[in-house]
C-alpha cells in the first residue's frame, strides 16, 4: 500500500465493483465504445451513428438499446427521428479520458495491439 493510503480508503462496496465491471463489460464491445465516444461529443440520431461506426442500422440499434437499458445513454424523439445522448456525463468523460490517454505517446510503454484484441 502506498504512503498516505489507508486500508479504509481502498475498500469498495462489492455492489459498486459489480456495477462498474458491468459498465466496463458493456464498453468492451468496440461498437458500443465507439458509440459512447461519438455521443460524448454530442447527440446524434441512429442513422448518423450507424454511418459513423460503419455498422448496419439494426445492429447499431441493438447496441444502443443495450446502452440505454444500462442507463449509459438516453433517447428522445425529434419528429420521426430517435436522437441519442449520453445519460451520465461522467461516463462520457471517462471514455474520452481513456481513449485520449491511450492515444498519447507518453501515456505508457508501447502496447501490443494483441493486448487490445487488434
Amino acid at each position: 500500500m502506498g504512503e498516505g493510503a489507508h486500508e479504509d480508503d481502498l475498500r469498495l462496496d462489492p455492489e459498486l465493483i459489480q456495477e462498474a465491471a458491468g459498465v466496463f463489460g458493456l464498453l468492451a464491445s468496440t461498437t458500443r465504445l465507439h458509440l459512447v465516444w461519438l455521443l460524448a461529443h454530442g447527440e446524434q440520431d441512429v442513422g448518423a451513428l450507424a454511418d459513423a461506426v460503419g455498422g448496419a442500422l439494426p445492429a447499431v440499434s441493438q447496441h444502443l438499446a443495450k446502452l440505454k437499458l444500462a442507463g449509459l445513454v438516453t433517447a428522445r424523439r425529434e419528429g420521426r427521428r430517435q436522437v441519442y445522448l449520453i445519460a451520465d456525463p461522467r461516463v462520457a468523460a471517462t471514455v474520452r479520458h481513456l481513449v485520449l490517454a491511450l492515444g498519447t505517446p507518453a501515456s505508457a510503454p508501447r502496447r501490443s495491439r494483441r493486448m487490445f484484441g487488434g
